[in-house]
């Protein structure tokens, strides 16, 4: 079966000692309003924690007709599904820029831009990730559930200890990204200056 919020909010509860929830939108019984309520930021919250691999988007955002009042030559709007900005700019070479609500501030025109996005199809995800968040609900739920704050306090540990392990195996997957071909950086390491003898 294809995971799903269902899916996931069923488990973590399922982890408590609850009944599992057979529908998260319908299910009329407490813990799955309560999970259903909660989902949403909670998803945000983790998709926003980490760059994940599966939630990360590369597009060109097009100059906004507007322009800022000064300082900056363009705005840019934000992607609609946008969580968190990873990088502004090609790979090597990242121009100064600001973001100031829902807009980008720079004075390049388009702007290349690497980003967290909102995914919100579970069956996309990578399993680290479904745990994590299956830890997540439980944690948040924990303490309604059960009236338990050992069982919350573990909860939250649990999830805690997780996240350092899949934050690092999901970085694991990349290539190290290297700070590209400045001219001023190998001017400095080919002129001699700044080197430490015998490193």
């Amino acid at each position: 079966m294809a995971t799903d919020a269902t899916t996931i909010c069923s488990n973590a509860v399922l982890m408590l000692g609850a009944q599992s929830i057979n529908d998260l939108y319908t299910d009329p019984t407490d813990r799955a309003t309560l999970a259903a309520n909660l989902y949403p930021q909670l998803r945000d919250a983790v998709l926003r924690s980490h760059p994940w691999n599966c939630a990360i988007k590369r597009v060109l955002v097009p100059t906004d007709v507007a322009t800022p009042a000064f300082d900056w030559a363009f705005q840019f709007t934000l992607p609609g599904d946008w969580l968190r900005t990873l990088s502004v700019g090609y790979l090597g070479y990242e121009p100064n820029f600001r973001v100031e609500g829902m807009k980008i501030l720079c004075n390049d025109s388009p702007v290349p831009l690497k980003y967290i996005f909102r995914n919100d199809v579970e069956a996309s995800w990578d399993s680290m990730l479904i745990e994590a968040m299956t830890l997540a609900v439980r944690a948040a739920v924990a303490y309604p559930i059960t009236m338990s704050q050992a069982t919350a306090d573990a909860a939250k540990a649990d999830l805690a200890l997780f996240m350092k392990q899949a934050r690092a195996v999901d970085g694991a997957d990349d290539t190290p990204e290297t700070l590209g071909d400045f001219r001023l950086l190998n001017s400095r390491f080919t002129s001699g200056v700044g080197i430490v003898p015998g490193i």
